[in-house]
């Protein structure tokens, strides 16, 4: 899909999320060019301060890119990470001891009162501060100590697209900054990014599975659980479906129960040591006669009711999630546009999130 694909003709209902969504090649090409030596340039300093943990705080979408950073950061790093209660400070008053902790707080807009409010207490009580936004001129970047630019360029759908991906790609390459390393892994991306934007039709097809849907379960485990939040809340924000998110380790202590052979589930398969781990998860859906959709490589679409084939073979399981939300963004457009709705204004919801 391109942005002069049909889906993003000015007529349409979408047409902004279509124009977005077909944005994310060129935006992830732009960072890897003109944005990576900067935050380059930030982690090398954030390093040579030896941060002994990290705290993440964010909310909404922003909130699933920071729980990448978490895995990020914990797996490539063995660095303790722990995502932030805002109201402990905001509400509460508390002033934890912050001393050589590294505080980063994502943010599309940056705008979020109790985003800034929060990092200013974490600046004041020791913290290294880091803000990572779309917006450098931010009262979030402007109360941090370093900000990290994702250059995805104005965003105007209330679904954030490619903000999401601009994230997961700058703390990626934050992270391999930390470590040292050059965030090669990441180069194939843009490319894969375009295959998979061009096979819209395909999802297409597959969110008619979805038009009566009342409620929808997604899973995965390891690099892929924040796909699977951040699939679950487009699909809620946009079509309205109840979508729960459950990482597999999860949903086999419970959850299970609710899934019958009516229940859409879709199984977000990292190709790696996150996919290999949610096998057995795969394996007792297929044992309730779940309706189960696979996104993720051949050899796992294979055992599936349906599914999405992701082009991930030979791609570092660290970067597969900047491609697996891709379809499962398509999916929440197709879904919404099936059922009569504009996905580019859902209802009761506003750009920037005020809270406090």
């Amino acid at each position: 899909m391109t942005a002069s694909a049909p889906d993003a003709r000015s007529d349409l209902p979408g047409r902004i999320m279509a124009r977005e969504m077909a944005e994310q090649p060129a935006v992830l090409r732009r960072i890897l060019d003109d944005g990576a030596p900067a935050i380059r340039q930030v982690a090398r300093e954030i390093a040579t301060r030896g941060p002994r943990f990290v705290l993440l705080t964010a909310r909404g979408t922003s909130d699933n890119a920071a729980l990448y950073a978490k895995y990020l950061l914990e797996i490539r790093l063995g660095l303790p990470c722990g995502l932030a209660s805002m109201s402990t400070t905001t509400a509460y008053g508390a002033r934890p001891n912050l001393a050589d902790v590294l505080v980063v707080t994502v943010s599309q807009s940056g705008g979020s009162p109790d985003l800034v409010a929060s990092t200013r207490a974490a600046r004041e009580a020791g913290a290294i501060t880091l803000a990572v936004t779309n917006n450098p001129d931010s009262p979030l970047a402007g109360v941090s100590e370093y900000h990290i630019d994702i250059m995805a360029g104005p965003e105007r759908a209330l679904p954030a697209t490619k903000t999401y991906t601009a994230s997961l790609l700058a703390l990626y390459l934050f992270v391999e900054g930390l470590r040292d390393g050059d965030g090669a892994a990441a180069r194939v991306l843009p490319d894969l990014a375009a295959q998979l934007l061009a096979r819209q039709d395909e999802v297409r097809a597959l969110a008619a599975r979805y038009r009566f849907a009342e409620r929808m379960v997604i899973t995965s485990r390891g690099y892929g659980y924040p796909t699977a939040k951040e699939a679950a809340l487009k699909l809620m924000e946009t079509s309205y479906i109840p979508a729960l998110s459950y990482s597999g380790a999860d949903l086999l202590h419970g959850p299970l129960a609710m899934v019958d052979n009516v229940s859409p589930v879709i199984a977000v398969v990292t190709d790696g040591k996150g996919g290999e781990a949610l096998q057995p998860v795969l394996d007792r859906l297929r044992g309730r006669g779940a309706d189960l959709v696979v996104v993720g490589p051949r050899s796992r679409v294979e055992q599936a009711s349906a599914g999405f084939v992701l082009p991930t073979e030979g791609v570092a399981e660290e970067v597969q999630p900047v491609l697996e939300i891709i379809p499962l963004q398509l999916l929440a457009y197709e879904v919404t546009i099936a059922r009569g709705q504009d996905p580019d204004a859902p209802r009761a919801l506003a750009k920037v999130t005020e809270t406090h």
